[in-house]
């Protein structure tokens, strides 16, 4: 028998340098147009709204159409990441970025032309369903190049949360600045153009990509949502999609509210700031705790950011409140990224990265659209209540039910260190040699 030590092992290394994981070979070739690819993921819902908000005026509407788009994603990304696990990111890409440019200059074409709002729906959903799974597919790359060495990968996963925070410090602004300053449609043009280029070239990285898991006949292929703790994270992590949701819709509303319409997207940026900041300096500390406890304790941060937004009187305090809130999102999506793949074979990991994407995504869906409906009704404030009830309602989801985060067989031991002890909460997973 011999022992496989989980993120959780008191004995896994402390720290890995970011400039280390840089200089893994062949990495640079897939990161640069990976980022390529994975920045109009931060501009399709904004960019929705904006062109939605200038020709039908309703920001519930936008809401609503922008939410379709994200609610297509979520439910049809983790089946694209279930197909590039058995045949290759490469096949699944090539047609995804194909649908997706049509799809958008569908929506444009549509919105520009002030068609019935039913339609702008059914050209959002192919719009969402059909965005690249980028951000879960290099992690799982990082997962075939890094599996034996548990520190530089939580590190890896740290870079990618990086990465992702900062697309969306760049890519609110980038679709709010070509909206306000070229024409609203020129935003998802832009994402468009970006995604169809990225993920062709990201699709080329041939020789970086993870092994393909075909299905094999006669054995019986279980869902990486087959795994309680995997659905608990999912469930977690549509708390924090409702914060980018009710976020994206209330600061657009709060900023016109006070006739600053254009920094919507700066004042976005800004709380993505904070979180990209929180991801560089979780990357580097040594972290005793368990990713367990590291979990519930960034969650509880969240949410206690979340409940000063709707009560802040001026966009500089609101400004302010977003980039502390934003210090608790990084180090939450680290930590449910490294928990998620302890619980699932190797062969279902792309899968279980774009469930939580996929769970973020819903989670700002339900977050647009529930935050616009408050909005047109109550005012501008009234939609920071979607992010703090989401928070909230995810982190009691992980203090009931934090059990399930562990990996299969692992088992708790208490481990003798002098007169003291290791916490309880160190797990050591053993697996059949």
């Amino acid at each position: 028998m011999t022992a496989r030590r989980t993120v959780d092992s008191p004995t896994a290394p402390a720290r890995a340098g970011y400039g280390a994981l840089l200089r893994t070979p062949g990495a640079w070739t897939f990161l640069a147009p990976a980022f390529a690819a994975r920045l109009p993921y931060a501009m399709l819902s904004l960019g929705i709204m904006l062109l939605v908000i200038e020709t039908n005026g309703s920001y519930g509407v936008a809401g609503a159409v922008a939410a379709v788009a994200a609610v297509a994603q979520a439910l049809v990304g983790p089946q694209t990441g279930r197909l590039a696990d058995r045949y290759g990111q490469a096949a699944v890409l090539l047609p995804s970025v194909a649908v997706h440019a049509l799809s958008v200059g569908a929506l444009i074409a549509l919105a520009l032309g002030h068609a019935p709002v039913w339609s702008l729906f059914l050209a959002a959903a192919p719009a969402g369903a059909s965005v690249p799974q980028i951000g879960a597919m290099v992690r799982a790359r990082w997962v075939g190049r890094l599996s034996d060495r548990p520190a530089m990968l939580n590190t890896a996963f740290a870079f990618e949360s990086v990465t992702d925070e900062f697309t969306f410090v760049i890519g609110p602004v980038l679709a709010t600045a070509i909206a306000t300053q070229v024409s609203p449609a020129a935003g998802l043009i832009a994402e468009a153009t970006l995604t169809v280029l990225g993920g062709l070239a990201f699709a080329a990285q041939r020789r970086t990509a993870p092994a393909r898991h075909p299905r094999v006949e006669g054995a019986q292929r279980v869902s990486a949502l087959a795994s309680p703790g995997v659905r608990l994270l999912a469930g977690s992590f549509l708390g924090v999609g409702a914060v980018f949701g009710a976020m994206q819709v209330s600061v657009t509303a709060f900023t016109e509210s006070v006739g600053r319409g254009g920094a919507s997207g700066t004042v976005y940026g800004i709380f993505a700031g904070g979180s990209m900041v929180a991801g560089v300096l979780y990357g580097l500390i040594g972290w005793k705790r368990s990713a367990r406890q590291r979990m519930l304790f960034s969650y509880a941060l969240l949410v206690i950011g979340c409940s000063t937004l709707w009560a802040m009187p001026s966009l500089t305090s609101l400004t302010v409140a977003g980039l502390c809130c934003g210090l608790a999102i990084a180090p939450t999506l680290i930590t449910g990224y490294t928990l998620v793949e302890t619980l699932v074979a190797d062969g279902a990991k792309t899968e279980a990265f774009t469930w939580l994407t996929g769970a973020i995504g819903l989670g700002l869906a339900v977050g647009q659209t529930v935050a616009g409906q408050l909005i047109d009704q109550r005012g501008p404030s009234a939609g920071f209540l979607v992010a703090l009830a989401g928070s909230g309602l995810g982190l009691i989801a992980l203090v009931s039910l934090r059990g399930l985060l562990v990996a299969p067989g692992a088992r708790s031991r208490t481990v003798a260190r002098g007169a003291g002890t290791v916490p309880a909460g160190a797990q050591i997973a053993t697996a059949e040699g």
